[in-house]
């Protein structure tokens, strides 16, 4: 029996050429065919909307399924870690802008949930060197609540049941803001403490 140490392992090398990174960019694709698609609309006309609103929940289902092959697989990259966040972004803040351009939702709710997504983003950054923020339960509701609620405004959802839309909505800006508050606290521990 010899004293001398244990090889050396590698570190596992993961290409940035895969299958969550693939889903991640096909999401990144979809944005601007839904946005010619709801332009060219103008979220009139029944088939229009429910290519829109298709075009939406697939580029949606890409942000579950990547995320989940990552972790999966670990084939969690530094291109995905700064991709699928912008991806997500661009693709619910595309669809809650048409949504109030073409006035099917008041600007005041775009406004308030895009500058909560985008100052949470600020707030990890801000922290970075400190820790890392995790995403929480409540962010992931939060975004399970804002994809069914556009998906419910895009859909041309008959009366009296076009009603569930603004609840929905609703729902989606009270945990929004609910969380957003939440990463602000823990951000503000994460650099009282280091």
């Amino acid at each position: 029996m010899t004293d001398e140490p244990a090889p050396a392992v590698a570190p596992r090398v993961v290409s940035p050429y895969n299958p969550a990174n693939v889903l991640t960019v096909v999401r990144i694709v979809l944005v601007p065919v839904f946005v010619a698609i709801v332009i060219a609309s103008g979220l009139t006309g029944t088939g229009a909307r429910i290519a829109a609103c298709l075009v939406f929940c697939l580029a949606s289902a890409t942000d579950f399924v990547d995320g989940w092959i990552a972790r999966k697989w670990s084939l969690v990259t530094s291109f995905g870690k700064v991709a699928d966040p912008i991806a997500d972004k661009a693709l619910t803040g595309t669809a809650l802008i048409l949504l109030s351009a073409y006035d099917r939702l008041p600007w005041w709710v775009t406004i308030v949930i895009l500058a909560r997504e985008w100052g949470v983003t600020a707030l990890r950054f801000w922290v970075i060197r400190y820790g890392i923020i995790p995403a929480s339960r409540g962010g992931k509701l939060k975004t399970v609540l804002q994809i069914a609620a556009i998906a419910w405004y895009l859909w041309p959802v008959p009366s009296p049941f076009d009603v569930v839309g603004p609840w929905l909505m609703g729902a989606a800006l009270v945990v929004t803001v609910v969380t957003g508050a939440d990463y602000l606290l823990q951000a503000l521990r994460l650099r009282r403490d280091n």
